[in-house]
């Protein structure tokens, strides 16, 4: 009788203190999503649409995490950076399939569908769940043709949602804060979403299997269906003829062409390029030589320190402090996009470009791996800032009706220049040592610069130009009579 008494108290005990864990779970549970929320809808971000934006890309991130680590292995995801080159090469050419569809064919279909836009973004979240789910149950088969075109179908649609979002800030900002730190919150938001799901999911992979993480995934992505639902209906641009009210909001000229026009114009969006202006060109421009800056690095440092030793550090560590210490760059400089008040995205981006290319010129004359290190964190902020101040160039810049098709158009060169120039850094650790390198490429970067600022200062000759002959022909009209 005793012993049933004391397993008894002892079931009691164990079942008050299951409940106590639970509570406390539950609470901080809780206690987290509200802080998140406060985080996410301060300064007006609740009120405009853009804390339910962060959210839905907290969502993205967060089954794309889920995604890459179940995918592991595979053929788009298994290349590690001490096979042979020829492979990391394929690999590189990979990356570039998303994008042949992107600017063509999704950027103008969204510019089509600007009037279901929060439709449209949700619509990305559903069908990457299907795939996920489709993924999932094709993974213990060995099915890869129903397996690889799911894989690629959900990167095409993740590439898809960027270009939704981006398009949609404008239309959901608070005037508290700038374009550039409201495209700061949704990267950050995103970071930080996947730095707490990836090895939660790699963990998951080893004890229920790839399979379950990514079905798994599919719930997360319904859940990002749920956020988007909530933006508000100013997301959406009613599908109306243009008007000059419209083009004065844009910072744009009200365009003399006819309605139709616009609408025929996206078909074809790589001849629509031109129309985008000195100022967004430029932007495009820097943030251009910034990836192709973070593609030679990565691939090239990567390469130079499995082959060379900096002792007494093992070549595995090393490769861990380059991962770390570019993922860090980026994280500070979300962070620093968050934080930033000011709203003059061109001298952001400018100032980026001048940075990294003074950081990668000590780099080259004190290198090191210290110094390797220093030069990989700059890469990582130079490109997240060089992002975010081009996005509020083309928010800022571009009008409703070509915003999505510029956005799939920056994406796709973005892209291209990040494989040339991981393809460049995989040729060059053949030939040329971590201190030639970086001297070259400082010297790549500097001239850049030089560039673009004297493009800078043409265009600006050029726009005061016309204003200073038209003030001397109207002071002086008998000398062009």
């Amino acid at each position: 009788m005793g012993d049933r008494t004391r397993f008894g108290r002892a079931v009691r005990a164990g079942a008050a203190r299951t409940a106590r864990a639970l509570r406390g779970a539950r609470s901080a549970v809780s206690g987290t999503g509200r802080l998140t929320r406060r985080v996410t809808h301060a300064q007006g971000a609740g009120r405009s649409g853009l804390g339910s934006l962060i959210e839905s890309s907290a969502f993205n991130s967060a089954g794309d995490a889920m995604v890459t680590v179940a995918l592991a292995g595979t053929l788009f995801f298994g290349l590690d950076v001490n096979q042979a080159r020829g492979q990391v090469a394929l690999y590189l050419v990979v990356t570039m399939a998303p994008f042949a569809l992107v600017a063509p064919l999704i950027g103008p279909a969204l510019d089509r569908a600007r009037h279901v836009r929060r439709y449209a973004i949700a619509s990305t979240f559903v069908m990457r769940a299907l795939l996920c789910w489709g993924m999932a149950s094709a993974l213990p088969h060995g099915d890869t043709v129903t397996f690889l075109p799911a894989a690629f179908g959900v990167l095409v649609l993740s590439k898809a949602f960027g270009v939704l979002r981006a398009a949609v800030t404008p239309r959901v900002l608070p005037g508290e804060i700038s374009l550039v730190t409201a495209n700061a919150r949704n990267a950050f938001a995103g970071l930080i979403a996947a730095s707490i799901t990836a090895p939660i999911a790699a963990g998951l992979a080893v004890l229920i299997g790839p399979g379950w993480v990514l079905r798994i995934g599919t719930v997360v992505f319904l859940l990002g269906v749920v956020f988007t639902m909530r933006l508000p209906a100013q997301v959406d641009v009613p599908d109306t003829k243009p008007s000059p009210e419209d083009g004065s909001e844009t910072g744009r000229e009200p365009s003399a062409e006819p309605p139709p026009e616009p609408a025929a114009k996206p078909a074809r969006p790589w001849r629509t390029m031109p129309r985008v202006g000195p100022v967004v060109a430029e932007a495009m421009q820097a943030n251009a030589v910034l990836r192709a800056f973070s593609g030679f690095l990565i691939i090239y440092l990567a390469f130079l320190l499995r082959q060379e030793r900096f002792d007494p550090v093992s070549h595995h560590v090393a490769l861990g402090l380059l991962a770390a210490c570019a993922g860090a760059g980026g994280l500070i400089g979300t962070a620093l996009g968050a934080w930033m008040k000011a709203r003059a995205p061109r001298l952001i981006g400018s100032a980026t470009l001048a940075s990294v290319t003074a950081v990668t010129a000590a780099g080259a004359a004190f290198f090191g791996l210290w110094a390797a290190l220093a030069v990989a964190t700059a890469a990582g902020l130079g490109q997240v800032l060089g992002k975010l101040s081009m996005d509020a160039v083309v928010q800022r810049e571009i009008g409703e009706e070509m915003r999505s098709s510029t956005f799939a158009f920056s994406e796709t060169l973005h892209q291209l220049f990040w494989v040339l120039g991981g393809l460049l850094g995989l040729g060059m650790s053949i030939v040329a040592d971590g201190r030639v390198a970086l001297a070259i490429v400082a010297a790549a970067l500097a001239v850049s610069l030089a560039v673009l600022l004297a493009r800078r200062t043409g265009t600006h000759r050029r726009a005061r130009r016309p204003r200073h002959a038209n003030t001397i022909k109207d002071a002086h009209p008998e000398m062009h009579g």
